[in-house]
């Protein structure tokens, strides 16, 4: 890039301070275009998403059988390392695009789910049925979440199965005053 000359720099000197005004190398590369050709980046996102929104229930259905496969194997190997981090991923990628794909319930048992993943200090003490809750749960409002007296049905219970989960949780945790913190602090999951 070519510095400006001496010349092409304006000092203003005031009694207290100067003012130095450098030429705009960018107005040489700027446009003006009409107000009819003005571009909306917001509104073609908005088109993009709506295009594709068709395919968000086939999306919520792939991840929701990611996890339930995730639990699968859990249920046939236990809780290693590399099934312990697949569980928590799918459920984790759950709780980040069920919003958006419009399961706002789902976010939260998976939420839910996670939070369980990552604060119980022994997994294979957790009941099963915690986990198997949950992940039904999931799987329940991504194949039948088409009416609204079924949102509302699963709102309550993505609400009971966290309250059961945070219970276990700080049921678990007692002596560790570190998570408690941690698990007690509200959802961040979006809400409906």
């Amino acid at each position: 890039m070519a510095k400006n000359s001496a010349k092409d720099i304006e000092v203003k000197a005031f009694a207290t301070h100067q003012v130095i005004t450098q030429p705009n190398p960018l107005r040489k590369v700027l446009r003006r275009v009409e107000e009819k050709d003005l571009d909306d980046p917001v509104a073609r996102a908005e088109q993009a998403l709506a295009s594709l929104s068709g395919e968000f229930k086939d999306w919520m259905a792939i991840e929701a059988q990611r996890l339930y496969a995730a639990w699968t194997a859990v249920q046939n190997d236990g809780f290693t390392k590399k099934l312990r981090d697949e569980l928590f991923r799918a459920a984790h990628d759950i709780k980040g695009d069920a919003a958006t794909f419009g399961f706002p319930s789902a976010a939260g048992i998976a939420e839910s789910l996670c939070r369980v993943i990552e604060h119980a200090p022994d997994l294979e003490k957790v009941p099963a049925e915690l986990f198997t809750h949950h992940i039904n749960a999931i799987l329940a409002i991504v194949h039948e979440n088409t009416r609204l007296d079924r949102i509302s049905v699963s709102a309550e219970l993505s609400r009971r199965l966290r309250k059961v989960a945070d219970d276990y949780l700080a049921y678990v945790n007692r002596d560790r005053p570190e998570h408690l913190e941690v698990i007690l602090a509200p959802s961040i999951a979006p809400a409906e």
